[in-house]
């Protein structure tokens, strides 16, 4: 599915036939409003958008296979080079947001050798130039370190909701490092260069991503789920759902807890990371032959739970399931404290110093903890690798496949492993809170065959599959019980439940005269 993001003069290209008006007066207001703004047309639009993970929750950081989807709610920045910067030596970044009110216009010179991010403030602008700082790396890599990038001047617009779980902080970087390609004069930008640049951006803002979020952003198609792959290299491809009667929908529904990765990291996500990546050393230590290294890979920190997977099994004939189901087993009985593992005791398990631990898993991102549950964790990742793969056999493999004019029995199965990710994300990883258990089961008992979080967690969305003919039933139901009794404006209860549709990932749309 790699290939270069494509470029677009009409927006149908984009959108489906639902969203396409709602689409068209929102596009003309943002590109009047930046004609306004700077005297000036927009020469180009880039956009991505949100995504919904479908299954496969907390475990695209840890290297294994996820299913998420692309949605309607997106990032646009309208963009131009007409400016020039008034400093030798530096180039100037004009940002506006069509929500000024909250995200008030920034201008910024910056210099040629470096652009400075300082991820302990949070600030809107961080985002777009982590995007810009990806891109120049990429930029430079092509031209030489020589490289002078463009000034620019851009007015953003941006639908997916701020801490909502539906990766606006990816949506936001992966325009941003697009645009800046596009204004810089690249013609044919790679899906799978501007994701890798993504991924890494994302982490000048303080937050260890890993890869499913930007991917699905990037690579996402209209009509399918996308099964994003992490080893051996970064991959993705579509997966369609089969007929199905009832039809299947996905419900998106806020829990309207903000959940932001960068301000809660230290306890949350962040640390998530690193007990993951230190479970994943203390596994190898005791499970590997004595002097087997963990591989250096794509995680975060530069080392996965799926690295010490691929050396526990290296020469197995095993099947990807036996062996996940092997390592849970595997689990239980190494890592035995559920109380979790101290500084110390990690450092005694994996057969290093307390500061090598700190060295290696606690001083790229700030993170607090007294003890770090290695067990839970580990658990979580093994156990939600395998329901990946279960629930895709259901939608590929044809012994699987509904083969009825009724498939209730199937849908309740697809539902079933949705729901065990919940009870996962609860027990194992906590990641849940009470608002997204209460919407969860809710929905549930409303009609819904599967409900679970989707995104970090800790708040934000959840997803619902549900039968079609039972939308309306189901929104009612969680309006009545959990959105009546919280004090929410009409937009926000107009926003609060979507039913989502796969769509594209991102593009570029060339203007002409600063119009559609």
């Amino acid at each position: 599915m790699s290939g270069p993001v494509p470029t677009v003069t009409a927006l149908p290209d984009i959108y489906t036939r639902q969203a396409l008006a709602d689409q068209t007066v929102r596009w003309n207001k943002l590109l009047d409003k930046f004609q306004a703004l700077y005297g000036s047309p927009a020469q180009f639009v880039s956009r991505s958008p949100g995504r919904v993970n479908i299954i496969g929750e907390h475990i695209d950081y840890s290297l294994y296979s996820v299913l998420p989807m692309g949605m309607t709610p997106d990032v646009i920045l309208a963009v131009s080079t007409d400016v020039e910067s008034s400093q030798e030596g530096t180039y100037k970044i004009k940002l506006a947001n069509v929500d000024n009110e909250r995200f008030p216009t920034r201008e910024f010179e910056v210099s040629y050798s470096e652009v400075d991010i300082d991820a302990s403030i949070h600030e809107w602008t961080n985002y777009f130039k982590s995007g810009l700082r990806g891109a120049l790396q990429l930029l430079r890599k092509k031209y030489g370190a020589d490289f002078k990038p463009k000034s620019m001047q851009v007015l953003m617009d941006g639908t997916v909701p701020a801490g909502g779980g539906l990766s606006s902080s990816a949506a936001f970087v992966s325009a941003s490092a697009l645009a800046v390609m596009i204004a810089n004069g690249e013609r044919n930008v790679d899906k799978k260069a501007l994701t890798e640049v993504a991924i890494v951006s994302e982490r000048a803002v303080g937050v260890n991503s890993g890869g499913m979020d930007q991917s699905a952003s990037v690579f996402s198609e209209r009509g399918s789920a996308l099964l994003v792959s992490f080893t051996p290299s970064l991959s993705a491809r579509p997966v369609y759902f089969p007929k199905t009667n009832p039809e299947l929908c996905f419900m998106v529904a806020q829990s309207f807890v903000t959940s932001n990765k960068q301000e809660t990291g230290p306890i949350h996500y962040n640390l998530r990371v690193v007990e993951c990546s230190m479970a994943a050393a203390y596994l190898n230590a005791k499970l590997c032959p004595k002097g087997t290294e963990l591989p250096k890979d794509a995680g975060p920190l530069g080392v996965s739970i799926r690295g010490f997977h691929q050396n526990y099994f290296k020469d197995t004939e095993k099947s990807m399931p036996e062996q996940l189901n092997e390592l849970v087993e595997l689990t239980k009985s190494t890592l035995t404290q559920e109380q979790g593992y101290t500084v110390e005791e990690v450092a005694s398990g994996i057969g290093i110093s307390v500061d090598d631990v700190k060295a290696r898993f606690m001083s790229s991102f700030p993170v607090r903890g007294d003890r770090f549950k290695l067990r839970q964790r580990a658990l979580h990742v093994f156990t939600e690798a395998l329901r990946v793969l279960q629930f895709l056999s259901l939608l590929e493999d044809p012994a699987l496949a509904p083969d009825s004019a009724h498939t209730i029995e199937y849908n309740a199965k697809l539902g079933k492993l949705m729901n065990e990710t919940q009870d996962s994300c609860r027990d194992l990883y906590e990641c849940s809170c009470s608002e997204i258990d209460e919407l969860c089961k809710i929905a549930r008992e409303a009609g819904s065959y599967g409900s679970r979080l989707t995104g970090a967690g800790w708040g934000g969305c959840s997803v619902h599959l549900v039968p079609a003919d039972k939308i309306e039933d189901i929104k009612k139901v969680l309006l009545d019980k959990y959105y009546s009794k919280r004090q929410l404006s009409g937009t926000d209860l107009d926003g609060a439940i979507v039913v989502s549709r796969p769509m594209n990932g991102s593009a570029v749309f060339q203007l002409k005269d600063g119009k559609i």
